[in-house]
């Protein structure tokens, strides 16, 4: 960048790690080359600051989280994601995940490192938090005893959406998702697909600024996977919501995410757009990449649905 601010001196104890020390200085102008942050002389950064760029809504810095005397489950993971994009989060089962999610949805508390989502700490202020983002589990977790519409009221009544305002939302999250029609049928009525569907209207229904996907095409038969990414896709650029999402498929996450970073054993091994992914590793395809990136090895299935719940019973009685 051509008459650029040079960049502020590294300064070994300052709060945050030196730029050039982990290597996303380009060298060529004053910007970072991983999350293109340019730093300007004066503007030190203060103790809570996070190195990230301006329009990042989610920051993580050095996070770790550990289980005991176990290894991490997440070794030190420093990533950004823009505001308004599509992020894929990719691993293979058990390579940190889900835990890396939890402690972003305010359902695990790091042992280090610092995060910021929508300007907001998940430990500090786990409330602020809640608002800002929506959430559909891997595991179904609507009532299947309640219609359609009544799912949505009581997502809307948990999160205090005023009635006039809940109720026009409804309407148009279930136009949205093509559920019109069955707003008044019980869930246990649903398809898979219809399932999902309404668990992204739900997520939706406060207005939240990102949306967490968990695995949400799993099971799912192909036509059913490409109409709910052409649902993500709309409301990506009609609501400006910014999507993270895991999966296993990685087509899907070729040909949905800007930007997808690759998780191996609680570290960040890759990242980059899917284009850059197969360049760095050789490959024609993004399967190819990842496997070129985590291995052959079969790993080990997460735990189930159970486990998730008594770990977060843990977390919510302060055993963590």
């Amino acid at each position: 960048m051509a008459g650029a601010p040079p960049l502020m001196s590294c300064d070994p104890t300052a709060f945050l790690p030196c730029p050039r020390a982990l290597g996303l200085y380009n060298g060529r102008d004053a910007s970072f080359y991983r999350y293109g942050l340019s730093y300007r002389p004066g503007n030190r950064p203060l103790p809570g600051d996070i190195l990230a760029p301006m329009d990042a809504i989610i920051a993580v810095e050095h996070l770790t989280k550990r289980f005991g005397n176990n290894p991490p489950a997440v070794d030190d993971l420093t990533f950004a994601v823009a505001t308004g994009s599509i992020f894929a989060f990719l691993g293979p089962n058990g390579a940190g995940k889900s835990t890396t999610i939890k402690m972003l949805t305010t359902l695990l508390r790091p042992t280090a490192g610092r995060v910021r989502v929508a300007g907001h700490d998940p430990a500090a202020d786990p409330d602020a938090v809640r608002r800002a983002f929506g959430i559909v589990f891997q595991d179904p977790s609507l009532d299947d005893d309640l219609t359609a519409l009544e799912n949505l009221e009581f997502h809307g009544i948990l999160y205090r959406v005023p009635k006039i305002v809940r109720r026009r939302r409804i309407q148009e999250l279930l136009a949205l998702v093509e559920l019109a029609d069955r707003k008044d049928s019980f869930v246990r009525d649903f398809s898979g697909g219809m399932k999902r569907r309404l668990e992204i209207a739900r997520g939706l229904l406060h207005h939240p600024q990102i949306i967490f996907l968990d695995e949400p095409t799993l099971g799912l038969d192909p036509q059913t996977r490409n109409h709910l990414w052409g649902y993500v896709k709309n409301l990506n650029r009609d609501e400006g919501v910014t999507v993270f999402f895991t999966t296993h498929y990685m087509e899907e996450a070729d040909n949905i995410a800007q930007r997808i970073a690759v998780i191996d054993h609680g570290r960040i091994v890759a990242e980059g757009s899917g284009q850059e992914l197969k360049d760095k590793t050789g490959t024609r395809s993004l399967e190819a990449a990842f496997l070129a990136l985590t291995g052959n090895t079969i790993r080990e299935e997460a735990g189930g649905a159970k486990d998730r719940m008594r770990q977060a019973r843990r977390m919510w009685s302060g055993r963590h």
